[in-house]
């Protein structure tokens, strides 16, 4: 079935295990298995059965502790009792491995072990699963940093990689002829072949007459996600090809089928769906590119925008990747500069990992002005509130009153209270008054919130039993900066 695009991507780039054997400093050895996995992290466990822990992908590091219990994994045939049980043993360990999803196990030789035990070996070779021998002077907080350091590495080549794509697709879309441009682009950044629904354009390398699957699949996907009530975006396999489409608009999809995928790809196909939605959409050919230009060389952006919208105006604190949070709410209208990252989008934004979001109410081009403020005071409150998004509203005591003095108020108010006092209230007021919910939430004990509580309340000279001074506290606690 179907699945939304991007969901089988990792977070990062996985490590290629050859790269991990080609560090001289390492100095492993593979013994058995390919050489060729993906490794997306490091786990280090001595237990005989480690599997519950793991999620798939990890370097497995033992020094065979836990496999030295009889019955428990592999072990000399002297301690297991026989050779046969030692076998045995091993291939059901190896299998529970594979089974969780272990890209690779790597044994750390001496003090336990002289060698990689030889049933282990064998089993390993068996099931295909990678094993390499750790030497005595390799640690395996060394071996932990090197993944850390190499997929580092390899999230700033992909980040570039991103950037560069996503910039030459801009001007690509600013192009006579803007459409077979970013079709062209798109092929090139990709490495495969993509291709219009249901127009027909399209542009890069088909797949090979022994991958005979792919066109049906993606001509499969390119309507499901096409049709009026379908997803914005949806993958598939066939043949060991990668395809995805994308929405772009009303009955029309963008279809990508690439040999391979990495985690960027993702971003760089939103955002070319993200142009073509706009170059595709009813107004006069080239108007829409050179509207992007414009835009991208800093002009206005309600020039740049195609239709009426509705759009929302998104202001964004807390995440590490601004260009991943844009392809995720659908657009490259972006500005990462300054206090908050700003985006403007034709979707509705939703809730994003890692980053608080504030959301306009929908607006039409000329209002856009309007609808940043919105939005900066919408992400004002997500962070006070600490919540992953807020959408602005008209109604209400906040819609009423001026935010500087809002905010004077609050200073005023809640200025007899330390930091730490004013935090604890404002938690104990999100959480209804609970003293077990707030003391979880602050990772303190709940004596030390009743403490802080009874002491907030003397300070302000205030019943925080009544629930006019409640929600007069919440206000002010929401619309102060100091908390």
């Amino acid at each position: 079935m179907p699945k939304p695009a991007g969901a089988d991507s990792p977070p990062t780039p996985a490590v290629g295990l050859g790269a991990l054997l080609a560090d001289q400093a390492l100095d492993l050895r593979l013994v058995a298995g390919p050489e060729q996995a993906e490794v997306h992290g490091v786990h280090a466990s001595e237990m005989a059965d480690p599997s519950p822990y793991l999620l798939g992908g990890e370097l497995l590091l033992t020094a065979g502790a836990g496999l030295t219990e009889p019955g428990a994994g592999p072990a000399d045939a002297t301690d297991a009792g026989d050779a046969t049980h030692a076998a045995d043993a091993a291939d059901a360990y190896v299998r529970r491995l594979v089974g969780s999803g272990v890209a690779a196990l790597g044994f750390g030789v001496a003090p336990l072990h002289a060698e990689v035990p030889p049933e282990l070996v064998r089993a390993s070779a068996r099931h295909g699963l990678p094993l390499l021998e750790v030497p005595p002077q390799t640690r395996f907080t060394a071996v932990a940093r090197a993944v850390w350091r190499l997929m580092a590495e390899a999230r700033t080549r992909e980040l570039r990689r991103v950037t560069e794509a996503q910039q030459a697709l801009a001007a690509a879309a600013a192009r006579p002829d803007p459409v077979p441009a970013v079709l062209a682009r798109l092929a090139a950044s990709l490495g495969g072949h993509v291709r219009l629904w249901p127009d027909g354009r399209a542009a890069g390398s088909p797949p090979p007459p022994e991958a005979g699957a792919v066109p049906a699949a993606l001509d499969a996907l390119l309507a499901r996600v096409g049709r009026a009530e379908g997803p914005a975006t949806a993958t598939d396999q066939a043949d060991g090809w990668h395809l995805a489409a994308y929405a772009l608009g009303r009955h029309a999809a963008l279809g990508t089928a690439t040999p391979a995928r990495t985690p960027g790809d993702h971003t760089v196909a939103s955002v070319a769906a993200v142009l073509l939605a706009l170059l595709t959409a009813d107004r006069p050919a080239g108007a829409e590119a050179a509207a992007l230009a414009r835009l991208l060389l800093g002009g206005s952006p309600a020039e740049a925008l195609a239709g009426p919208g509705p759009w929302y105006a998104v202001h964004a604190r807390g995440g590490a990747d601004p260009q991943g949070l844009a392809a995720a709410l659908g657009t490259v209208l972006l500005d990462p500069a300054g206090p908050a990252v700003r985006l403007l989008t034709d979707r509705e934004p939703s809730a994003q990992p890692g980053w608080r979001l504030g959301v306009s109410a929908p607006a039409a081009p000329d209002t856009l002005a309007t609808a940043d403020t919105q939005a900066r005071r919408a992400l004002e409150r997500a962070e006070a509130a600490r919540t992953p998004l807020v959408r602005h509203t008209g109604a209400g005591l906040g819609a009423l009153v001026d935010p500087a003095e809002a905010r004077a108020h609050a200073e005023a108010l809640l200025a007899p209270l330390p930091p730490a006092h004013r935090e604890t209230l404002r938690v104990w007021l999100a959480h209804h008054g609970s003293w077990d919910r707030t003391a979880a939430a602050l990772g303190v004990h709940r004596n030390t919130v009743r403490q802080r509580i009874a002491r907030a309340g003397a300070l302000l000279r205030s019943d925080l039993d009544d629930p006019d001074t409640r929600m007069e506290l919440w206000f002010a606690l929401t619309r102060d900066t100091g908390v």
